[in-house]
């Protein structure tokens, strides 16, 4: 489970008998890797860091390790009316961001894991928890998402945005490994004449890091 939930995976592990096994060092901090017993089954933890390249920079470094079944979670940002804590499985991803045009040949989007998706779908099904399949736009231009450009994803057909998917499934595809998204609402762009933060959707994540280690489970590789 590579995860975008701040510290919940440190404090998962460490309340859950985790081993440190490794870390990945970057220039700014280290992202440790746990082991944990899930369900009587040995599961891979690490927190995410923010940003496309930021983010495969680790993942790179988890698939050389061994890991070959990822399911990524974390928030979003909504551009339709989509209340927040509501759980979403982007099944596309349109690539406004750099990273994944080192991986895969330039197109217009990039189609996750139909395993992995699959997985997720499996994990939420089992707690009867409702979800949307939705086309994400993954952005490198946090404060370049003005109102013009909402408009024309919305147009494209994009639900959500958020920073990293686009350039995890290009190189996940790359790499030969299962890799998905969980995702949970956060802020609202369904208005961009009048942004709203809400909760960044802190309520969902304790309940968002148990259905990625379900997922984990779940996934049958492609």
């Amino acid at each position: 489970m590579f995860a975008f939930l701040g510290d919940e995976v440190e404090n998962y592990a460490h309340t859950h008998d985790g081993i440190q096994i490794d870390e990945f060092e970057s220039a700014t901090r280290r992202y440790p890797i746990y082991e944990c017993l899930y369900n009587q089954e040995k599961i891979c933890l690490c927190p995410a860091p923010v940003g496309s390249a930021a983010a495969v920079q680790v993942l790179e470094y988890l698939i050389a390790g061994g890991v070959t079944k990822i399911i990524s979670v974390g928030s979003c940002g909504v551009l339709e009316d989509i209340p927040e804590n509501r759980f979403l499985i982007p099944v596309s991803a349109l690539r406004d961001e750099g990273t994944s045009y080192h991986y895969l040949p330039p197109s217009r989007e990039v189609e996750i894991s139909k395993a992995g998706i699959n997985a997720i779908e499996s994990a939420l099904s089992q707690k009867n928890i409702p979800y949307w399949e939705v086309k994400t736009w993954t952005t490198d231009g946090f404060y370049r998402e003005t109102v013009e450009m909402v408009q024309y994803r919305k147009e494209e057909g994009c639900q959500v945005v958020e920073m990293e998917c686009s350039a995890l499934a290009a190189c996940a595809k790359f790499r030969k490994v299962t890799w998905a998204m969980l995702l949970f609402s956060a802020d609202t762009l369904a208005d961009p004449h009048k942004y709203q933060e809400r909760e960044w959707g802190k309520t969902s994540i304790s309940i968002a890091l148990e259905l990625a280690l379900d997922a984990v489970l779940s996934v049958v590789e492609e």
